[in-house]
């Protein structure tokens, strides 16, 4: 496992969220180094029309920035490739993602992923 240094939390829309953001700041430690937090939405999803998804993301900012974190929020059709830019952009070696609900879907993204990455740790929290 590499040294953890820029650490990127990959989040949804959900309040719940939070324990991804609270996994990562136990990853780091003391470690030097930033906390990314990131949600990319679809160009046809309108998140910023749902009441609550909207509440949920501004939620996660203020948890974001109470702990120093950036939190980024991109519109693309291509999910996977824009977080492998804004790992290969902002030198992420460890990601942190939750775990899916649909099996098959968390293992077809993860994989994306992986193959997508190098010296990347991902870590799947439950």
């Amino acid at each position: 496992m590499n040294p953890i240094r820029n650490i990127l939390v990959c989040v949804t829309q959900q309040k719940t969220c939070e324990r991804l953001i609270r996994e990562a700041i136990t990853l780091k430690g003391e470690n030097e180094g930033e906390l990314h937090v990131i949600h990319v939405a679809k160009n046809e999803w309108k998140f910023l029309d749902n009441a609550k998804e909207g509440e949920a993301l501004e939620y996660l900012f203020k948890v974001s920035k109470s702990i120093g974190a950036k939190l980024s929020v991109l519109k693309s059709d291509d999910i996977v490739n824009s977080i492998v830019n804004y790992i290969n952009d902002n030198e992420i070696n460890c990601v942190v993602l939750g775990k899916s609900k649909e099996a098959h879907k968390e293992n077809k993204f993860i994989k994306m992923l992986e193959n997508n990455v190098k010296d990347v740790d991902i870590c799947i929290v439950s």
